[in-house]
């Protein structure tokens, strides 16, 4: 099937820090004097460290970066398996992040972006329907007015929302009274139709959470953001983003494949029994988990969450798409473990081989019980209701990826603006479970601890 090809929205101007940063980073390469020996430590660089550490550039504050793994970007990463681009995880870039937009070099991110809108599965034997932007695609939403995937109301009151979401501010949002996104749904009139078959595959392709009981001031703010901006991958795949904030660090300020074990305002030590001494403070950027770990007090500082916020995507490669345009395919059939999946080569070609597909498949949860190959099977089998079992046949199964701390949990009560840093004399903490559990909220929070920091230690003017 066809639908209109997209059209990406204009990139945002480059930010005009960027040469500044570059000049710094050579500036302060290879500090000189008492102050060389004097660092801030940052723990774990996924997008809120690898923030922090740009922000630090920026300020001219030494600092050393330490990253368990052997590689930066946390989740934020990307795979290259026998030519294919493969995304660890689910992962769509929403051009309109407010961070994203002042600290990423978009033209060099080389966005490709998703048609405005998606397909829904409603049953074996069934068509598609399609759902469209209203806004931006007018005429092509007409063809929806009549489809069973909701009422004729639901489909106007998309659209009312969508325009109320992108006419408020964002501290608005924020401070508004919180509920469950499902329980906002509800009372903002949407029919369980349309809840069960666009809104709950759809939202939970985002949150990893199918129960809808995520903030509704976090589903208002993805929502702004979803009808500001378009929903895009990079063209080298999703961690060219976490690879471009890499590439402005000083040399030498990184250490990989070096783990902190316990962190306390002297420094932080290593599994290896080594200090590196935080002179000037430290920054604990990584995941929820482990930074309770590393630092007690945050669990006495929240409320016992419990909800599994778990991802599994599963890639395939084949030799043709039975569809054939950059949208999203949701699971409104109530029925399956498959949650959403899109054809990748659809949206940027440079994601397989030429002349090879391939296919991303997103099941929400950690189905620990399964084998990675008996998944894959019962994956394909489950496609072969979409399409056709011998539309589904050839398809090669190439990776499982399973994300088992994919989100932090983000039930009411939360705070998407985000909290104060400091937790300790020099301690800060940042990540999206220290703000809101997205991109942008990873950026900002990375941002703030680095300026607390900074300010706390005198650093900086203001």
């Amino acid at each position: 099937m066809h639908v209109p090809a997209p059209h990406l929205l204009p990139a945002p101007p480059k930010p005009h820090c960027h040469a500044a940063l570059r000049f710094t980073v050579s500036a302060s390469a290879e500090p000189k004097g008492p102050a060389a020996a004097r660092k801030a430590v940052i723990v774990g660089g996924g997008l809120a460290g690898l923030a922090a550490a740009t922000h630090l550039t920026s300020l001219s504050v030494p600092f050393t970066l330490v990253e368990a793994s052997d590689r930066l970007g946390g989740r934020v990463a990307t795979d290259v398996v026998e030519g294919y681009r493969l995304d660890r995880g689910f992962q769509i870039f929403l051009t309109a992040y407010p961070e994203c937009r002042r600290l990423l070099d978009f033209p060099a991110l080389r966005l490709r972006p998703f048609y405005p809108g998606a397909l829904v599965f409603v049953g074996a034997g069934e068509p598609f329907y399609l759902l469209s932007d209203p806004f931006r695609l007018p005429l092509q939403s007409l063809s929806a007015v009549f489809s069973p995937v909701g009422t004729l109301s639901d489909k106007v009151l998309v659209g009312l929302t969508r325009l109320r979401a992108a006419a408020t501010p964002d501290d608005v949002i924020l401070s508004a009274p919180e509920t469950t996104t499902g329980e906002h749904l509800t009372q903002l009139g949407f029919s369980s139709s349309i809840v069960d078959r666009f809104l709950r595959p759809f939202l939970a392709g985002i949150f990893f959470d199918p129960a809808l009981d995520t903030s509704s001031r976090l589903f208002e703010l993805v929502f702004k953001r979803l009808a500001l901006g378009d929903n895009a991958l990079p063209e080298d795949g999703i961690g060219a983003i976490a690879e471009q904030l890499a590439a402005r660090l000083p040399a030498g300020t990184v250490r990989l494949n070096t783990r902190a074990v316990a962190i306390d305002q002297s420094g932080v030590t290593l599994d290896t029994g080594e200090t590196i001494p935080g002179d000037l403070g430290v920054i604990v950027a990584v995941e929820q988990p482990q930074a309770e770990k590393l630092l007690p007090q945050l669990s006495n500082q929240e409320k016992a969450k419990k909800s599994e916020r778990s991802t599994v995507c599963l890639y395939f490669s084949t030799d043709r798409a039975p569809v054939q345009d950059p949208i999203l395919l949701l699971n409104g059939s109530g029925k399956g473990i498959v949650n959403n999946m899109f054809f990748a080569t659809n949206v940027a070609p440079s994601y397989a081989p030429a002349g090879k597909v391939l296919v991303s498949v997103s099941l929400v949860g950690s189905f620990a019980d399964r084998e990675d190959a008996d998944l894959a099977d019962e994956v394909v089998r489950e496609l072969g209701g979409w399409f056709s079992p011998g539309e589904v046949a050839s398809w090669t199964h190439l990776r499982t990826y399973r994300i088992g701390f994919a989100q932090p949990d983000q039930t009411p009560p939360t705070t998407p603006a985000g909290r104060d840093p400091r937790v300790g004399d020099g301690l800060y903490v940042c990540g999206d479970h220290w703000c809101s559990s997205t991109f942008d909220g990873a950026l900002v929070s990375g941002r703030r601890a680095a300026e607390a920091l900074a300010k706390d230690r005198g650093l900086c003017s203001s």
